[in-house]
């Protein structure tokens, strides 16, 4: 399986959701943006979408380590 790029700003706007969601306020804005970032990171990457939120959870949910 090839290696998923992530960027530090997607990676701040999972963290800023996983943090709202942990504490049960998490905002339509919030997930829109997280979302929309998701998309948009794999259209220019040429990276699939659902491989991309994937690893973006993984990474901020559950690091390794």
């Amino acid at each position: 399986m090839a290696d998923i790029e992530l960027t530090d700003e997607l990676i701040a706007l999972e963290r800023t959701a996983w943090e709202e969601i942990r504490a049960g306020r998490l905002t339509v804005e919030t997930a829109a943006a997280v979302q929309a970032g998701i998309t948009a990171h794999a259209a220019a990457t040429g990276q699939g979408r659902y491989e991309v939120e994937r690893e973006l959870k993984q990474r901020v949910r559950h690091p390794a380590g």
